[in-house]
């Protein structure tokens, strides 16, 4: 994808190495990120994690990142992260600025990346995945249409503590109908 995806407020595009200082902001809030998996603690870290994503968006296997911007401010508000698992299926997360929450940001980008996802690379199934106590991330995602099929208890090591997972899932079916 080379191309800047356009909505009523937001453009979605390729993390590029640019964007390290303005993902660094609110990658580096440990309170508002406590559920995300990746809090940089130095700027070292935003520029690795930008290597670290694919350059072409659609590679199984891969993770291919999005930063979020304000069409208005164009201002870096967050970004989304795509793990292609093999050609049919996604995992899906978001991660947004605090100033950011609450406003329809992250249904309106997801919307967005959903429709490409279905309705353009023709996949058949998104997942996501959350801490059960992210409620924030449970109302984005059953406002989105996903359903909650598995929750895996102390599943997951995180910071030395094992953690519960909540697995959500979409299919093609489903977002055309």
């Amino acid at each position: 994808m080379n191309n800047t995806l356009k909505t009523e407020t937001l453009q979605l595009r390729p993390i590029d190495r640019q964007d390290a200082q303005a993902v660094f902001e609110y990658r580096s809030d440990a309170e508002t990120n406590q559920y995300q998996d990746f809090i940089p603690e130095k700027i070292k870290e935003v520029y690795e994690f930008i290597e670290d994503s694919a350059e072409e968006m659609n590679e199984a296997g891969t993770w291919f990142q999005l930063v979020i911007i304000h069409s208005e401010s164009e201002q870096i508000i967050g970004d989304i992260g795509l793990h292609f698992l093999d050609d049919e299926q996604v995992e899906i997360g978001i991660t947004l600025a605090k100033a950011f929450h609450n406003k329809s940001y992250a249904t309106e980008a997801m919307q967005t990346i959903i429709d490409l996802l279905f309705l353009q690379l023709k996949k058949h199934r998104i997942i996501a995945s959350t801490d059960p106590r992210n409620t924030a991330s449970i109302r984005l995602l059953e406002r989105l249409n996903f359903r909650k099929e598995a929750h895996f208890k102390e599943s997951y090591l995180h910071n030395g503590e094992w953690l519960d997972d909540a697995q959500y899932g979409l299919l093609n079916s489903e977002w055309e109908s």
